[in-house]
């Protein structure tokens, strides 16, 4: 089973969320999605964690054996390839990496070499698995990272609450592509409102099924009236609390606190239920 915590900005209690439910959870996994800022790690502190290299494949031209025919730079929708001063120079940050121009060329004048895009850090602590993503600071894309990701827990039989990017982009897209649930957490304010029907509208695209649960929650919000009008279930509500958000401010898991527990217990038991499980 997975699980997608999803919001349509950061800050908004997402990291708070996947934490505490993947802590909770019975074989629970953490997969920390929000690789170009992410904070996992604040609170599953790993003593002996493992850290691998994810890599792509970028073009790279042997002049001596190109004939000019133009055809990789005719190919490349990403302008990643340009015919300059008679030969064909590559823009690697511009690079998708789909391999594209190495098949087009005529000549075989294109191979691939790789280039680091990023790191996964993974580990277990507390009888929770551990993956997070890392991008190389000024790198147009995560989602290479995002992918490797989730294909090293997409055959997995625990619980995989996924820490999403927030917003509703391209990276966003591709880290629920597996998930069997979207939760979406928001604020009850007018800008939180937004931000929820932002990625609820995206959910809805990727025909998932969805729960909101309200962060700094009060008394008859607009997030509780956009749920009843959209017909999504309120699946927690987690109180304005001074002493929760010290905690949680500490990198200390709050879900770990008794007087907490119940607050998180519950969160997850109705995902449960939304799921039939």
């Amino acid at each position: 089973m997975q699980i997608a915590i999803l919001s349509g900005k950061g800050g908004t209690g997402k990291t708070l969320l996947s934490v505490n439910l993947s802590y909770l959870a019975e074989n629970g996994t953490y997969v920390d999605c929000d690789v170009e800022e992410p904070n996992g790690l604040l609170y599953y502190q790993l003593e002996n964690k493992k850290t691998e290299e994810v890599s792509i494949k970028i073009p790279v031209v042997n002049h001596d054996l190109c004939n000019g025919c133009e055809k990789c730079t005719d190919f490349c929708k990403f302008n990643a390839l340009a015919f300059i001063l008679d030969k064909v120079r590559v823009f690697k940050d511009l690079c998708h990496s789909c391999g594209g121009c190495k098949l087009v060329c005529p000549t075989n004048a294109i191979s691939e070499i790789d280039k680091t895009v990023g790191y996964i850090h993974s580990g277990k602590i507390f009888d929770t698995n551990i993956y997070s993503g890392e991008m190389i600071v000024g790198l147009e894309s995560g989602i290479p990272i995002i992918d490797e990701l989730l294909n090293q827990v997409k055959n997995s039989s625990r619980n995989v609450f996924i820490d999403s990017p927030p917003g509703n982009g391209c990276s966003v897209m591709e880290s629920i592509r597996d998930s069997n649930y979207c939760l979406l957490i928001a604020e009850p304010t007018i800008f939180g409102l937004h931000n929820l029907n932002m990625v609820y509208n995206l959910v809805k695209v990727f025909n998932k099924k969805v729960g909101i649960v309200i962060n700094k929650a009060s008394e008859n919000s607009i997030i509780e009236d956009y749920a009843l009008e959209n017909n999504v279930n309120i699946i927690g509500r987690i109180p304005m609390d001074l002493e929760l958000g010290r905690i949680n401010s500490e990198g200390k898991i709050v879900a770990s606190y008794d007087e907490y527990k119940p607050l998180f217990t519950d969160i997850l038991t109705n995902i449960y239920k939304e799921l039939n499980l």
